[in-house]
């Protein structure tokens, strides 16, 4: 988006992420991002000031997504867009409840991933109407997904042992190979707006 020529504020409640975001900018030579730091749940910017509010891959970190998107509905100007691309559950429980069960282990910060319904909800009930929608698997290689989360051997270890006694139901849905890899839906969705 900076890259294109828009104005960008990286919104995170992580310090040591916006210093990643501040550091990639800088050897990007992007001089029109701006970084801030703070809660989803409560946005610092003024009421219908933002053309785009893109979350990636970080609202499953969220404290409270139902109480963080009436505050992105409020900040979007009436012609603005949300969107929101992140990994997404299973509308089978069992499935849900595996994936939130491995998320969890490899990042304590990890909150939920939602289901696509679940979302589709929340946005609608934030006040913004879903106009376009997408979702896709992605393989993790299970090493350098849990070395990028520095996750624990000791977690490591609890997350092969789920994925050991899984059923050949659960093997299948998540395409689990030898070396604990594994596939994840991630969804795109796109809302507006709702008059």
């Amino acid at each position: 988006m900076a890259k294109a020529g828009s104005a960008v504020i990286a919104y995170d409640l992580s310090p040591k992420m916006l210093a990643l975001v501040e550091e990639e900018a800088d050897q990007r030579g992007l001089m029109n991002i701006a970084t801030q730091l703070g809660a989803a749940e409560h946005l610092p910017f003024a009421n219908a000031s933002c053309d785009l509010v893109v979350t990636r891959f970080s609202a499953h970190h969220w404290s409270h997504v139902p109480a963080a998107l009436p505050e992105v509905r409020r900040v979007l100007k009436p012609t603005g867009i949300v969107l929101v691309i992140d990994t997404v559950a299973a509308e089978n429980p069992l499935f849900d409840t595996v994936l939130q069960t491995v998320e969890i282990l490899g990042d304590a910060s990890h909150i939920r991933d939602y289901r696509i319904s679940e979302w589709q909800a929340m946005l609608q009930n934030a006040g913004v109407d879903v106009t376009e929608t997408d979702n896709w698997s992605l393989t993790v290689e299970f090493a350098s997904w849990a070395g990028i989360k520095r996750t624990s051997e000791r977690r490591i270890e609890a997350i092969q042992g789920v994925f050991d006694q899984v059923s050949d139901e659960v093997r299948q849905h998540f395409k689990l190979q030898a070396d604990y890899s594994f596939d994840l839906e991630v969804a795109w969705l796109q809302a507006k707006p709702a008059f």
